[in-house]
């Protein structure tokens, strides 16, 4: 007993068919590009290890460089409190000279 579709039913049986084929499609289509974009996902991945590799290194090459520069730093900062304490006593050798210039006027016009 063997029986044929017919008619509609082919019909129906032809339309079932291809909504399949269209959702297998669809789902593969899908899967592809969420496959590319897992891949390029990666390369990206990839290119900012290298770029904090990069950065990484050059961070331990400035840190290196200061190092180097610290003892410059603090003889810097040496000189630099040197110099507001010779302003300092430059300020005050001036008041006091002010001082002596006045009583100097002073007992000249006596």
């Amino acid at each position: 007993m063997t029986q044929t579709l017919s008619g509609p039913c082919l019909v129906e049986f032809a339309d079932c068919c291809l909504s399949f084929y269209s959702n297998i499609w669809a789902t593969s289509e899908d899967y592809k590009l969420l496959e590319n974009m897992n891949k390029l996902t990666s390369l990206k991945y990839l290119e900012m290890k290298d770029i904090a590799i990069n950065i990484s290194r050059n961070l331990k090459d400035l840190n290196q460089k200061y190092a180097g520069l610290q003892p410059y730093l603090d003889q810097i900062n040496v000189i630099e409190e040197q110099v507001a304490a010779l302003e300092q006593a430059a300020y005050k050798l001036d008041a006091y000279s002010k001082k002596l210039e006045a009583k100097y006027k002073k007992l000249e016009k006596r």
